[in-house]
């Protein structure tokens, strides 16, 4: 696994460049949009308290491609711990499986047709098989340019797999790699960064905190008419599901 303490800050820059290098990908409707973040005042990262062990969904070697992949995209700084104490992993094992990474509420039954870039994912495998099925394939080309699996790989390394991979200039007979990455990695991903802490991910809101979200005070329409671009009283202490039940 790639050491998070190797060159963070220059880490931090990996979104930017996916973002540019998936500019030129057609993504499906589904696809979530990138997320720019500048946080007004960093703050110091404060080790994970509580957290959740063990996954559900994952195999140890997957597990291990996941942990990789998310402490390279979200390495520890001044502003998060990195991806696997904040609870990244943990989210997305969880999400696949779920409900959703079984494909509930989605048309799982043939005949299945080649369909067009915006039309999204198209496949008769579910979310929790579809990625499954990347992994597989990344660290199968990891294997073939540097003799091991993508969690063993350098961070210069693991960047620049990820950035070519996300850019879609790494294919797979299998399955369209740069799709996959986009449509199903970077929006769990995303997710697992400002979703509610309840679900596994955000944890100690710690990205909430980074960004001066207040959590859940923030969803009513009267607090986001009065506090629209202004400094939110209840930011510093942002709250979850949790602490309201």
């Amino acid at each position: 696994m790639s050491n998070s303490n190797e060159n963070p800050t220059a880490r931090r820059g990996f979104l930017k460049q996916v973002v540019s290098a998936g500019s030129a990908l057609p993504l499906g409707a589904g696809s979530a949009a990138v997320v720019a973040l500048t946080p007004a005042v960093a703050q110091t990262a404060v080790p994970p308290t509580n957290p959740v062990l063990g996954y559900i969904c994952f195999s140890p070697d997957e597990a291990a491609f996941v942990e990789a992949l998310v402490n390279t995209m979200c390495p520890a700084d001044e502003l998060t711990p990195n991806g696997v104490d904040c609870g990244l992993a943990t989210f997305i094992d969880r999400q696949l499986a779920g409900d959703f990474g079984r494909g509930a509420k989605r048309y799982m039954r043939g005949p299945w047709q080649q369909g067009k870039p915006q039309l999204g994912h198209q496949s008769p495998l579910t979310p929790e098989q579809y990625f499954k099925a990347g992994v597989e394939a990344a660290n199968s080309e990891c294997r073939k340019r540097y003799g091991k699996t993508f969690d063993r790989l350098s961070a210069v390394e693991a960047d620049a797999f990820l950035t070519e991979l996300a850019s879609g200039k790494i294919s797979d007979p299998r399955m369209p790699m740069g799709a996959w990455f986009y449509e199903l990695v970077y929006p769990l991903f995303n997710q697992a960064c400002f979703a509610d802490p309840i679900y596994g991910g955000n944890r100690d809101k710690v990205f909430w905190k980074m960004i001066g979200y207040p959590g859940l005070p923030a969803t009513n329409m009267v607090n986001m008419l009065q506090y629209r671009g202004k400094p939110f009283p209840g930011a510093r202490d942002p709250k979850s599901i949790s602490d309201f039940s």
